[in-house]
């Protein structure tokens, strides 16, 4: 059994998103493990771009910081290996195919199985283009995780089927942030999963309270927060860990 599928195997995912980096390696490095102490079931790591088209204001700006301190993917890689010394969660790369394609496909995802990442999330990369991807995934025990939109309407049925690691379900049109309500109908698209795989999923975009977490957790199996986590390092930059691992606590108990 995969990582990705025992953290799901446990019940009700959470699943954080940091972008590494910002403001330093060394604050992503502790807040990483202050998530994980405090119940976090996977770890998204964002490895920063400068167009990050999926993301919204929050994660953008994660991105810029990220990178005017001088974040590379090498130094990501490095900081994957120093957090595997003694974190046992799985870890999955959020990143843009770019950022894949220029340091060369097998050369990264031959990394990602070296250092211990489980999965690879690319939120530009569409459907029909995976197989280049995919290809080498498989080779080297890297999940590609598929995303559905609400968008995706007669698609969701193929991508379901050809899906693995975890489904990673946007819940709201647009970039990603922090939304005071989802009103997107949930269970619908996670009937249409249900019905061609039992590969979990997980919730994500705009999710940002407890309340709102506990009400995605009841029709799917995890739940993704990333612009509301991002904004408190933001906020509390150098002193972040304690604050996120607090925040993760709450959400964790939530959909407990």
């Amino acid at each position: 059994m995969s990582r990705i599928k025992e953290a799901f195997a446990k019940g009700k995912a959470f699943i954080p998103f940091i972008t590494c980096g910002d403001p330093d390696m060394e604050t992503t490095e502790q807040t990483v493990r202050e998530m994980v102490r405090n119940g976090a079931d996977l770890i998204e790591l964002g490895i920063p771009f400068s167009d990050p088209t999926a993301e919204g204001p929050v994660i953008q700006g994660a991105n810029i910081r990220a990178l005017s301190a001088g974040t590379t993917t090498d130094k990501v890689f490095d900081l994957v290996r120093r957090l595997r010394t003694d974190v046992t969660v799985p870890m999955v790369f959020m990143t843009y195919a770019n950022v894949v394609y220029s340091y060369g496909a097998e050369r990264f995802i031959g990394t990602c199985r070296e250092i211990g990442i489980d999965g690879l999330i690319l939120p530009d990369l569409p459907f029909e283009e995976k197989d280049e991807f995919l290809s080498v995934c498989r080779e080297n025990g890297v999940e590609l995780i598929s995303l559905i939109a609400p968008t995706s309407a007669d698609r969701i049925a193929m991508i379901a089927k050809d899906a693995e690691g975890f489904i990673y379900i946007v819940s709201s049109l647009g970039v990603t942030g922090v939304r005071s309500q989802i009103t997107t109908d949930i269970s619908a698209l996670v009937k249409v999963v249900r019905e061609n795989t039992d590969v979990p999923c997980a919730v994500g975009f705009g999710i940002s309270t407890p309340e709102q977490a506990k009400k995605m957790s009841e029709y799917a199996d995890g739940v993704i927060v990333g612009s509301a986590i991002v904004r408190q390092i933001a906020e509390h930059g150098k002193n972040s860990a304690k604050p996120v691992g607090e925040y993760v606590r709450s959400m964790k108990d939530a959909i407990r």
